[in-house]
């Protein structure tokens, strides 16, 4: 009944991949913390975001992971608004963050604005992972051109402009297509590795394949794995189906019958995985850091994972289903 992972322990850093970075097993998901209620339910004042920003630079949690996107890049205003009030980066520390594209522009220009809008938002001179951010929602063969999005990219990490590379987006069967590109160091999946859905399974075992670092995001799926009772009737999003509704109930019963709520068990589903890096968890309140912290290390039984396995939804099911 020993944790997977906990702070102070073998496990906690990891590496992340071929990229030469080292990470905590649990990271800070910047996407809630500039404040996009209509995604995440509530809104988030300034000073909370970075009052988050700041518990969690003082916490065991060394990885901090955002993008130029959210919230019109208030989510990386905040996180260098706490930077800047701790004295700059402290050592150990990775922020890591996205290009998107504005305006209707994903071209290699764009991307290269993104990076220089972020690096002054972060108040960093160096970037050390960045990723190209929801390409499934853009021309694989415009994002892919010679000179387009994908080139950009590869090109700053070349100059030594950032770090590593990332791939990070939501439906497989697309991301598939850029990872298939050889280019990037690092996987970022969300929503589709969780206890609900498994759509992600054969990105991870490819990125795994190619020596790449692989994130896990959104391993509560939106809500519905972090509520023990009353959670939403959403999963990554969308509504539902009525058989992942049944199976989340099914599952917190099984959490309480073992003393531990569902919350925990969705958490370390994913740091149980040797294969992910650091699981990434939005987080907008303070609080919450070192509530994610306990969580990481708390002491569940080794009983309780075939119990939740044999409650995964069917395939037909997962978000990323044909």
């Amino acid at each position: 009944m020993t944790p997977t992972t906990a702070p102070g322990r073998p496990g906690w850093i990891r590496p992340l991949g071929r990229t030469g970075l080292e990470v905590s097993a649990v990271c800070l998901g910047g996407g809630p913390l500039g404040s996009m209620p209509d995604l995440f339910g509530r809104d988030v004042p300034a000073d909370q975001g970075v009052e988050t920003v700041l518990a969690a630079l003082d916490s065991p949690i060394r990885f901090v992971d955002t993008s130029n996107g959210y919230s019109d890049g208030e989510s990386e205003r905040r996180i260098g608004e706490a930077l800047r009030r701790v004295g700059g980066l402290p050592q150990g520390v990775t922020v890591a963050t996205k290009v998107d594209p504005r305006d209707g522009d994903y071209s290699g220009d764009r991307v290269r604005a993104s990076v220089a809008e972020s690096r002054e938002r972060l108040g960093l001179d160096h970037l050390p992972l960045v990723h190209l951010h929801d390409p499934e929602f853009w021309s694989f063969d415009e994002l892919t051109a010679p000179g387009g999005a994908v080139d950009a990219l590869v090109a700053l990490r070349e100059s030594g402009e950032v770090g590593a590379i990332g791939l990070a987006g939501g439906r497989v069967q697309e991301i598939a297509r850029y990872l298939a590109l050889g280019v990037f160091d690092v996987l970022l999946v969300h929503n589709r590795w969780t206890l609900l859905d498994r759509s992600a399974g054969p990105l991870l075992d490819e990125a795994e394949r190619q020596g790449m670092g692989i994130l896990n995001a959104a391993v509560h799926g939106g809500g519905i794995l972090a509520k023990q009772e009353g959670g939403p009737t959403t999963y990554g999003y969308r509504e539902a189906p009525p058989e992942v509704l049944e199976a989340a109930e099914a599952m917190r019963r099984v959490c309480a019958e073992h003393g531990t709520d569902i919350a925990t068990a969705a958490l370390q589903f994913s740091l149980r995985d040797p294969r992910v890096a650091a699981t990434i968890v939005g987080m907008s309140r303070p609080g919450r850091v070192a509530q994610t912290v306990a969580a990481a290390q708390a002491e569940l039984p080794d009983a309780l994972w075939p119990e939740l396995e044999a409650l995964l939804p069917p395939a037909r099911t997962w978000l990323d289903a044909e």
